[in-house]
């Protein structure tokens, strides 16, 4: 093992002594415990971009024309929760 020698605010050094004490280890112990558990939570995090593409492999394929009728999927005759106002005013008529 190698030696560092860190600074500590009064309060993480409250915190440390607290923790020691409560899990009768060395101080040093719960220092390596709390790294190794907090450099592992690190590693785990995944960059937005790649976590997007992740999402957007897992998306079902959607219609061809969506680029070009956008606004119809969402809000108009195509939409799977406004289409049937527009399919009742078309009939209606």
């Amino acid at each position: 093992m190698k030696r560092k020698q860190i600074y500590l605010t009064e309060t993480l050094e409250r915190e440390l002594n607290l923790q020691s004490k409560r899990e009768n280890k060395p101080q040093a112990q719960v220092v390596r415990e709390i790294l190794e558990e907090g450099l592992q939570r690190k590693e785990r995090k995944i960059p937005a971009g790649e976590f997007l593409l992740r999402m957007a492999s897992h998306a079902g394929k959607g219609p061809k024309d969506l680029s070009k009728n956008l606004d119809r999927y969402l809000y108009g005759d195509k939409s799977p929760n406004y289409g049937y106002l527009y399919r009742k005013k078309k009939n209606s008529r």
